[in-house]
């Protein structure tokens, strides 16, 4: 069976989602945070977790985390932090972000059932240049400590050390990572169902422009 780990910040205006700021007021954006973090707990609750864990950076645990362990993220930077968790854990894991609101759990369903014998390990590449998901059959945090993160070859570099280690890589969707409005206009129109795409809309009226500057 597969542990689930899902890593987020508690919602505070200032620490989450600056980058919405402006147009979005600090407030605005840390509620739209707090939304995408709910669509994410709505979209994996049907896969198949042995254990689920949310790897948190916070004091007020959100709605949505009761079936989670919370663990609380050591201090570091990400590489640190995700390196941490995958040495806790046995067995295949998955770990997500909270900034892709639009995520289909069909898109993670086939680790969740018998892990497929042609992969080690998983990657969803971000838009961004990131990765929005990172799994391992065996996990080994070794394999993540030193990968730069926040780079626009951060995705492609922590496949190389995947691969470099003698992994066999495969990999997930690409989606959009939600740093900035140009970002979250987008996401909402690709998943309008989502409470992300409601409150965004409540904020702000103006539709994503295919072509605007990012």
């Amino acid at each position: 069976m597969t542990t689930l780990i899902i890593i987020a910040k508690e919602c505070i205006p200032g620490r989450v989602k600056t980058r919405l700021h402006p147009p979005l007021s600090l407030d605005q954006a840390a509620i739209l945070a707090s939304a995408s973090l709910a669509d994410t707990f709505r979209a994996v609750t049907a896969l198949n977790a042995s254990r689920r864990i949310l790897l948190f950076d916070g004091n007020l645990f959100p709605l949505g985390s009761e079936p989670y362990d919370v663990i609380h993220q050591v201090s570091g930077d990400l590489d640190m932090r995700l390196g941490a968790i995958f040495d806790e854990c046995d067995g295949p894991t998955v770990l997500i972000g909270m900034d892709t609101p639009q995520l289909d759990a069909a898109m993670l369903a086939p680790l969740f059932g018998e892990w497929p014998a042609d992969g080690d390990a998983f990657l969803g590449f971000a838009a961004d240049g990131g990765y929005w998901t990172i799994a391992m059959a065996e996990p080994d945090g070794s394999l993540i400590r030193g990968v730069p993160m926040s780079q626009d070859t951060t995705g492609q570099l922590q496949r190389d050390r995947l691969v470099a280690a003698g992994l066999r890589v495969r990999m997930l969707p690409e989606l959009v990572d939600v740093d900035t409005i140009d970002d979250a206009r987008l996401v909402a129109g690709l998943a309008p169902q989502t409470e992300f795409a409601q409150t965004l809309a409540s904020f702000d009226t103006t539709p994503f422009q295919p072509g605007a500057n990012r």
